[in-house]
């Protein structure tokens, strides 16, 4: 039995009563650029985060650079970000003309460092992008005192964690503003490129919104330069409906992460990921760390496995980034991660017996070639996912100002 690293027909077919007859009505119509079902699903994503405001985007690299330019961000000011991230979060940064400014990250969750990023503040700081990598919340409560005492602006970067929580709140609705994709494989996917802008400020709300449409509000007045990135209507139907899904499938991640933590705990060499405390993580991705991680990864794939790598090459590492001057050993946490990390196959449909199959092939790459030679073992420690209602307390609102 092969394993696919991801099932989106599965969802597609759970949904698909649902949407079909409304993307009929939307080709009935040509009703295809904004209208009420781009309005009903920001609204409805909106209040599912607990923000007052989304504004939906082409993808989530624009959201990221919208949102810093809503925030403020000019030519020339720096903006600190984890070094073990897609390359779209420096991307954006790039692109609005600010400097990447890279940290390490934390050896037990791989999330941003907070003291990392309170040794990297310079006088040109002006704002901090946590990654919410993997499924799980950065430690943006860390990042508060820090942001507060510097001036400077939080921008959520969570487009691999929706519905996260932290004590404090959703996953973008933890920082000033924030970005998100909904490209399909996320764990809200749309049915193409997608992303969306979530804030509590009104004002950078419309800001946002604004740049998305050139500059613009009203037909012809263009208030500023900006360019298109608009959420269409067909994706807006797909989103509605899986939102409408979508802590139902994070309980089932959740389930499985569980199934594989029990699973996999007896297999020396492997190195489990772990939740936050206080954390409800919603397991985008289920992150491993073993040894001869590219051997593993070939003889996953070559039994069926669909396993895959988040991300083999840290940004600094990266020929794009070459110019910033990092270099090897700059971020040791990130650069052994990058050796080290496989994504096991995680979806919402994911089956017992198709991780019992995940399992026994990890097992045999791992361990079956160690007959005449001592095990190599990778930081094993004992599994300590904790697990939490996906509700938590409102959010205490400790804004950046």
């Amino acid at each position: 039995m092969n394993v696919p690293f991801l099932d989106l027909p599965a969802q597609q077919a759970e949904i698909a009563d649902e949407v079909l007859p409304r993307w009929r009505q939307l080709f009935e119509t040509a009703a295809f650029i904004g209208g009420p079902e781009v309005a009903s699903f920001e609204d409805e994503y909106a209040d599912y985060i607990g923000v007052g405001h989304c504004v939906g985007v082409g993808n989530g690299t624009d959201a990221i650079e919208i949102a810093l330019r809503a925030a403020g961000i000019v030519p020339g000011d720096e903006v600190i970000l984890p070094a073990n991230t897609f390359i779209a979060t420096a991307e954006a940064v790039s692109r609005v003309g600010a400097v990447p400014v890279l940290v390490d990250v934390d050896d037990e969750h791989l999330l941003i460092d907070p003291a990392a990023v309170d040794a990297a503040i310079t006088r040109r700081t002006r704002a901090i992008v946590p990654v919410h990598l993997f499924g799980q919340t950065a430690p943006v409560e860390g990042l508060y005192p820090i942001a507060q005492r510097h001036d400077l602006v939080i921008i959520e970067d969570a487009a691999q964690s929706q519905g996260a929580t932290s004590p404090f709140g959703r996953a973008g609705a933890l920082g000033t503003i924030a970005a998100t994709s909904f490209y399909p494989g996320k764990n809200l996917g749309a049915a193409g490129d997608g992303g969306a802008v979530l804030t509590d400020d009104g004002g950078l709300a419309d800001f946002a919104r604004s740049v998305s449409a050139h500059g613009s509000r009203t037909r012809y007045v263009h208030d500023r330069i900006g360019f298109n990135s608009r959420l269409d209507a067909i994706q807006a139907v797909e989103l509605r409906a899986k939102l409408r899904r979508l802590d139902k499938w994070n309980d089932l991640r959740r389930e499985a992460a569980h199934r594989y933590a029990e699973l996999l705990a007896d297999i020396s060499g492997v190195r489990l990921p772990t939740v936050r405390a206080g954390n409800s993580d919603v397991w985008h991705l289920y992150v491993i760390r073993v040894e001869q991680r590219d051997r593993v990864l070939a003889e996953l794939s070559a039994d069926g496995i669909g396993a895959a790598i988040h991300y083999p090459t840290p940004v600094h590492l990266t020929a794009a980034y070459a110019d910033l001057g990092y270099k090897t050993g700059a971020f040791p946490v990130a650069e052994s991660a990058a050796t080290h990390i496989l994504s096991l196959p995680m979806f919402p449909h994911l089956a017992e017996d198709q991780q019992l199959r995940v399992a026994d092939a990890l097992r045999h790459a791992v361990n079956g070639d160690q007959q005449d030679r001592p095990a190599a073992v990778v930081h094993d420690r004992p599994n300590t996912m904790s697990h939490h209602s996906s509700q938590v307390p409102a959010l205490s609102k400790v804004a950046v100002p």
